[in-house]
């Protein structure tokens, strides 16, 4: 892999992931752009005890634009792009319309490729262990900025998730804070370890699921399957064996590994609901542990906590999508239409 740092014309970052130790990346950013000026204000709310960011400039944000107008394909003759470059393997830039930014942290855009008809699962694993090496360095770069504190890779796919861009692409967000979902695991980390005299909690989950009937695809180094208590209609976790709190802790044979069984999951998400169906919309999330101490959390490390993807759908059917209403967006109680068991056996069926 060869990283090449260069500047947008707004003075934004932009870096280039190539497969090639040869390419050369020089060319220009020729938009006639002014400085990016975000309104972004991290609010803590005092009765829930989380965040909310505050970003009105977003309002203003690219959305919808027809694909010959697409900001993240690369600029062509007098089409540019937030790309200079006539073409790219992987490239990442700090978004022009940031949820977060300064001291409130950062937000970037991972381009997957330049391909704009292409989709993640269409990557061949040569491209998709590029992306891989991209995720787990700017987890490194990022984790040393004096205002982050938590590094958050993910993409959103498909229109029904709120995805305004069709280019193939996910983010980066760098909060400030232990965002609320990761503060429970610690909390539930740390009560698990003083009730058992020192077990892991992530090593039990991952144990109990291997020896159940919710595995939906296994590997040497990876483990992927529908939890217990799934939310969502197709939800799977997937896990390292070997507990790393990180990207930067996978060693070389799970890191070569990932690539084939990553895409396998997202082509068998792509099946799920039959031929001719509009490709499943989904949301693919990867928890990482915070960089800290973790104080507040009593007895517990960043090596206690365990790297996974969580990757699920909001399609429950064919046609249907799964809202969340009342108990869901009212009392954070989620409701599940389909049986965790079922989905693990549907996600087996349409195995290629």
């Amino acid at each position: 892999m060869k990283k090449t740092s260069t500047r947008l014309a707004d003075g934004r970052e932009l870096i280039y992931y190539d497969l090639r130790d040869d390419t050369v990346r020089d060319a220009v950013d020729r938009r006639p752009l002014e400085r990016t000026v975000t309104t972004s204000e991290v609010r803590r709310d005092v009765l829930l005890g989380d965040s909310v960011a505050i970003a009105s400039h977003r309002q203003g944000r690219t959305y919808h634009p027809p694909a010959d107008q697409c900001p993240l394909c690369p600029t062509t003759g007098d089409r540019l792009s937030e790309i200079p470059d006539s073409s790219y393997d992987v490239a990442v830039f700090e978004n022009r319309f940031p949820s977060l930014a300064g001291d409130s942290g950062r937000c970037e855009v991972v381009c997957f490729t330049s391909d704009h008809d292409a989709s993640f699962a269409s990557l061949t694993e040569e491209q998709a262990a590029l992306v891989l090496d991209a995720w787990t360095d700017r987890t490194s770069e990022l984790s040393h900025l004096p205002s982050v504190e938590q590094v958050f890779c993910f993409e959103n796919r498909g229109e029904e998730i709120g995805v305004t861009l069709g280019h193939p692409h996910g983010q980066i967000y760098a909060y400030p804070f232990t965002t609320p979902r990761t503060a429970l695991m610690l909390r539930s980390l740390a009560t698990h370890k003083e009730a058992t005299g020192g077990e892991n909690l992530f090593d039990s989950v991952l144990e109990r699921e291997l020896a159940g009937e919710r595995v939906v695809l296994e590997g040497e180094h990876w483990a992927a399957f529908v939890p217990y208590s799934a939310h969502w209609p197709y939800e799977v976790h997937l896990y390292p064996k070997r507990r790393v709190p990180d990207l930067l802790g996978l060693d070389e044979a799970a890191r070569t590994e990932f690539p084939k069984v990553y895409l396998e999951l997202l082509r068998r998400f792509d099946r799920i609901f039959g031929e001719g169906e509009p490709p499943t919309p989904y949301i693919s999330a990867w928890h990482q542990a915070p960089f800290g101490t973790l104080e507040e959390f009593d007895g517990v490390s960043r090596d206690d906590f365990a790297l996974h993807l969580e990757l699920f759908t909001i399609r429950r059917t064919s046609g249907k999508l799964k809202f969340l209403a009342g108990s869901e967006s009212g009392m954070s109680v989620f409701i599940n239409d389909v049986p965790p068991e079922f989905a693990a056996q549907r996600l087996r069926e349409v195995a290629s």
